[in-house]
Formats: structure tokens, sequence, C-alpha cells
């Protein structure tokens, strides 16, 4: 006897099929990276730990601040036993843990304040400039990338191709002190560093953004020439494609087969790339934080390293490897959502 179709089965359309596939197929991703982002972070954690316990430096001297000139030993081992600084290290280990977990993020020696205060406080502002930064990057990179690709071999690929391997052998505080060398020094247009004057009582946005200008750019300088170069080369492939020429066999002009074909074939890489070079913009801004005294996790991170603030330094670390896990996350997902023909569930 022959199976009647079941009518909900039978109305459903097609489109909606591939869309429950594909969110099957997403969630599938999801699990893939979560399996590989829990072991890297408690791999992490323990490396962060580890360094921690290596250290010569006495916690309980650096909680008491300045008062260890002058406390007694009776004092300090008070001290190391509220924090359990005796304690063996896999009891410290998994007590720390637990408390990162519930949100206590410890105690910061170097600022004398709780660690989740000094990254609240903070955090805003590197990703301000991170995302600023980024943003100047994408669109920079798109346009000229794209135009040197479509001029390849013509003056203007071969002065950005030299432009950007010059600026790729220049460490990114070089970049920063001659920015304000010249910008801010010689011709005076923008301030060599901070958030505000030095004169202003109160802060304005349009202050602040004066004062970014410059950071902003040297981070964007930065971190183009990857950018451009991949671009560059990834529409000089795409413009050879057959969907290319044979829209350049149809008559389209110049303008319309670059922008609206080559590049739109060389974005799916270009997602990848994003992902994958986010931790070379979180060090570049972690220098050029330091370098133009802006307030972002970037000065603090210097100062807890020169301070030995190992709770600090350690949940910044974790917190900037979530992020990166996070951000290549999403670039798999966008290349996917992109691209219809990747297959998520693979």
């Amino acid at each position: 006897m022959t199976e009647r179709p079941n009518p909900t089965q039978a109305s459903e359309h097609p489109a909606t099929n591939r869309r429950r596939s594909r969110l099957a197929g997403a969630g599938t991703v999801v699990r893939r990276r979560l399996a590989v982002a829990v072991p890297v972070l408690v791999a992490t954690s323990i490396g962060m730990f580890a360094l921690g316990a290596a250290s010569p430096v006495d916690p309980a001297k650096q909680y008491a601040g300045a008062a260890a000139f002058t406390t007694t030993e009776e004092n300090l081992a008070q001290i190391r036993a509220n924090w359990g600084v005796d304690d063996p290290l896999p009891v410290q280990y998994l007590r720390w843990i637990g408390n990162l977990l519930r949100g206590d993020l410890g105690w910061s020696t170097s600022r004398h304040e709780p660690v989740a205060s000094v990254i609240a406080a903070r955090a805003g502002w590197t990703l301000l400039l991170v995302s600023a930064a980024l943003a100047v990057v994408l669109v920079a990179s798109l346009l000229l990338g794209a135009l040197a690709a479509y001029r390849r071999g013509g003056l203007f690929d071969r002065g950005l191709r030299a432009a950007a391997y010059a600026v790729e052998s220049m460490p990114v505080f070089w970049l920063s002190l001659a920015a304000i060398a010249v910008f801010a020094l010689a011709l005076g247009w923008l301030p060599a560093g901070g958030l505000t004057d030095v004169t202003a009582t109160s802060t304005s946005w349009t202050d602040v953004a004066h004062h970014l200008i410059l950071p902003i750019g040297v981070l964007a300088v930065s971190q183009a020439p990857w950018f451009v170069l991949f671009v560059r080369d990834a529409v000089a492939d795409s413009l050879r494609d057959d969907h290319v020429l044979a829209a350049r066999a149809r008559g389209l002009p110049g303008r319309t087969v670059l922008f609206g074909h080559a590049l739109r074939t060389a974005l799916l890489p270009f997602l990848t790339l994003i992902g994958t070079h986010l931790p070379e913009l979180v060090g570049g801004a972690v220098l050029v934080e330091t370098v133009f005294s802006l307030p972002g996790l970037g000065a603090v991170t210097v100062q807890a390293a020169l301070g030995s603030d190992f709770p600090l330094l350690a949940a910044i670390t974790l917190l900037t490897t979530a992020v990166v896990l996070t951000a290549n996350l999403a670039a798999d997902l966008g290349y996917a959502a992109a691209d219809p023909r990747v297959r998520l569930n693979d």
C-alpha cells in the first residue's frame, strides 16, 4: 500500500528546508568551535596561573602595597592565610577558576582595585580604538586593493605594493612616534596624546574625537598592508574567473565588473582574514595606547606586566583569547552565510 504524504511536509517550501539545514549546520560549527575554545581557554588559564606561581614576587607584599615595608612578618603571614597563598597549587588554581566563573576576577595589585573594575573602566576605549581602526582598514584596503588589482602592473599598483611592504616592516611604536613627531610636534595639526586637552574642565566628544584621529590612523596604517595585499591578490585572481570575463564580454562598465563581480568573489576569503588577524590588531592597540597615553587596556597591561600584577594580566589575557575565538567563529559563520556553496555541517 502506498504511504500518503504528510500534508505538512508537502506544503513546506524547499527554501524553508534549506534554511533549516543551514541553521543546523551553524549549530554544528558552534559546537565544534566550542570544543576547541574550551581547551584553549583552559590551557591559557593554566599557563597564566603557572607564570604567577613561578614568580619570585611575594603576593602578600603585593597585596599589602606600601605597608609591606613597615608591617610585621605576622601580619604578612595573616595576609597569606587570608588569601590562601600557602595552599597547594591545584587548590589555588581551582579556587581561582571558581572565582572567575562567579565573576570575581581578583584584586589588581598594581591598580589597588578589583580587576573587574579596571577592565570595565577601560575596555570601552580599547574597543573604540580597535573598531574604528578596523573600519578604516577595511574600507581603505578594499578600495585600494581592488584598484591596484584592476591596474595590475601599473604605476599605482607598484607604488601601493612598495608602500605596503615598507609599512609592514615598520614597528607600530615607531610609526606612533613618527606620527607624533610629524603631525603633532612639527605641523601642530593634531594633539600628541591623551583623550582631552590638559586645560579642559570637562570631556566633550569632539575633543575626544580630535585626540583619537592620530592613534586610530597609526593603528590602521600599521595593519593595512596585510589587508591591502590580500585584497589585491584576491581581486587579481577573481578578474580571471569565467563569470568576470563574461561580464566584461557583455560590455559592462569597468567599475561594475570590478566592484560588482570581482570584488564580491574576493570578499569571501577576506572574512576569514579578519578573524585570524584580530590578535595582531589587539597587540598593535596595546602599543598605540601606551605611546599615546590612552586610558585603555593596553596601558594597564603594560603597567601590570611591569608590576607583576598577575591577576590583572591573567584576566586581560583570558578576555583577549575569548574575543579572538569568538571573532574566528563569527568569521566562519559569515563566510558560510556569504557563500551558499559552503556546507556548514561538513
